[in-house]
């Protein structure tokens, strides 16, 4: 329980993408961190650089084949689906204060109703300054329209409009503008309102184990913190031999990945050219280690739905507990090929734990992940797999909570070898 207690510790601190960020740096203990502006010339055996919501870290093998050691990489993003405060967010009427939200991603509309949400992200300062803040209270909420008003909608189904429907209240009285830019910059502890901001609301309700028998894990941002945190403790625990064990962590990927920070950008590349020029090699040996390297990527499945179980391929339904699913896709929405199926099916069976496919239906198709615009923009032989959960881009989400830890171990397999 002591490590899924830290994940849900992880969770609750990590609100937002530069606060996830932020929580595995807590973790990476030993692990010295570098600056992309300074001459990487000395690469320690453990570090890590920090991008804004993006994170990388590595741990040099004690063997291996200097500069041209290959890579195994654990690949998660830090961002999750979510509204976000405009620039300009100060609206309302009728004796309402309320927030203009930009939708982030692909949620689930009505899972933001009548849910108490904080506000968490960065701000920016006039002078250029970053700092984090969370206002981990409830301040804003999106209330439902009564059913007395709406005599159709446990029949006919909600529909909401995400620009008129789906402003917060955070008050009331006449809106003010410039009234939200005080108030965060004073939550910031800044002198005055910050000059720019990137704000997520969340639900305040902390991530919890739940079940008669204490067998599910809920918790807002599951998809993909989950799989952040299981690559950090990985790595941590990780004993490479013969490779350079390597975890990375995108934003951005529910939007697309096109970024500085996303998988379709540089930051991997950069990173992984410096960890073998810093050690003296040449654009050769950079070549050769990415020819012989592989990738992991590591984002939640769908378990099978028991309301729902016609939304599943019949072949292929994975169940909560019963370990990673490897996913699957012939058209490339995912990176899995059978020789990196069968590689992180070795690396289960070293670390003692089960494992699952998922395949999306036909008429269902599915999402993507990092894995493809990794394997992409590398050429590296990429798997992707994910925790099974219900729920998925819902303010909260829902997973076995075994599955965490199980997941965790079958990384730490791979990264070490």
């Amino acid at each position: 329980m002591s490590d899924l207690d830290d994940l849900i510790d992880f969770l609750d601190s990590s609100p937002s993408p530069w606060h996830a960020v932020e929580s595995t740096v807590q973790r990476l203990v030993g692990f010295e961190r570098l600056d992309e502006r300074a001459s990487w010339t000395d690469v320690p055996a453990a570090g890590y650089v920090v991008r804004d919501g993006a994170l990388i870290a590595w741990r040099l093998p004690a063997d291996g084949d200097g500069p041209s050691t290959p890579f195994r990489l654990v690949g998660a993003h830090t961002d999750s689906p979510c509204l976000r405060v405009k620039p300009r967010p100060d609206t309302g009427g009728l004796g309402w204060k309320q927030l203009g939200v930009e939708v982030y991603g692909g949620i689930l509309n009505n899972s933001w109703l009548d849910r108490d949400l904080g506000i968490a992200g960065r701000v920016v300062a006039a002078d250029g300054t970053t700092a984090l803040v969370d206002v981990a209270e409830p301040t804003a909420r999106i209330p439902q329209l009564a059913v007395h008003l709406d005599r159709a909608v446990n029949s006919g189904g909600l529909v909401l409009d995400t620009q008129q429907h789906l402003s917060p209240v955070w008050g009331v009285g006449e809106a003010s503008p410039g009234e939200f830019g005080d108030w965060i910059g004073r939550a910031a502890g800044l002198g005055g309102p910050p000059a720019w901001w990137e704000l997520c609301l969340y639900d305040v309700q902390g991530a919890a184990v739940l079940g008669a028998d204490r067998s599910l894990l809920a918790s807002g941002r599951l998809d993909n913190q989950l799989s952040c945190w299981a690559g950090a403790q990985a790595l941590r625990a990780a004993s490479p031999a013969g490779q350079v064990a390597v975890v990375v962590m995108n934003d951005h990927e529910e939007v697309g990945s096109s970024s500085t920070t996303g998988a379709s950008g540089p930051f991997l590349e950069s990173v992984l050219s410096r960890l073998v020029a810093g050690r003296g090699g040449t654009v050769d040996d950079r070549h050769r280690a990415l020819a012989a390297s592989s990738c992991v990527s590591a984002d939640n499945a769908h378990a099978v739905h028991p309301n729902y179980p016609e939304r599943h391929e019949p072949g292929h339904q994975p169940i909560v507990n019963a370990g990673p699913a490897l996913k699957v896709n012939s058209n490339q929405r995912y990176a899995t090929s059978a020789t990196t199926a069968a590689a992180f099916q070795r690396s289960c069976d070293a670390a003692d734990v089960p494992w699952q496919v998922f395949v999306s239906r036909n008429n269902m198709p599915c999402g993507s992940t990092i894995g493809p615009l990794t394997a992409t923009r590398l050429g590296i032989e990429t798997v992707d797999v994910g925790v099974p959960q219900l729920s998925m881009h819902s303010a909260r989400e829902l997973c076995g909570a075994q599955d965490p830890l199980y997941l965790t171990r079958a990384m730490q397999a791979f990264l070490t070898g």
